[in-house]
């Protein structure tokens, strides 16, 4: 009984070999040593979908996360870029709102009839010694 099991182990050992496929360190460190490979056509011709598929799947994860890391670069800039037009958009308001109101007092001051101009130096601070 014992023999006809181990011819059975046997018969389904070769039918793995004959595939390519087996996990038996031996014949692995054997046919590496023969300059043959480990993956044989045979296993290729018989788990053609999944090869392709596992292929597949693959190339899908490497471009997805390629994907990732350019659209992140991008949104790092154009986080900058925010930064920088806000900053502009408040220097140009603050221009626009001390432009009004100068304007503004010159001509209240002009309809009085008061005779003021406009300083050409800054203001300094006196201070007693």
């Amino acid at each position: 009984m014992a023999k006809s099991s181990n011819k059975k182990q046997q018969h389904e050992a070769s039918e793995k070999e004959e595939y390519g496929f087996t996990l038996n360190p031996i014949v692995l460190i054997q046919r590496l040593l023969q300059g043959r490979s480990f993956l044989s056509l045979g296993f290729f011709k018989r788990y053609w979908i999944y090869v392709i598929a596992g292929t597949v799947m693959m190339l899908m994860y490497i471009s997805n996360k390629y994907v990732y890391q350019s659209d992140k670069a991008k949104l790092g800039t154009m986080k900058v870029m925010l930064n920088n037009v806000r900053t502009d958009y408040v220097d140009a308001s603050s221009r626009y709102n001390s432009r009004i109101l100068e304007s503004q007092m010159k001509n209240y001051v002009d309809s009085m009839g008061i005779d003021l101009n406009l300083s050409e130096e800054p203001p300094f601070k006196l201070t007693e010694k």
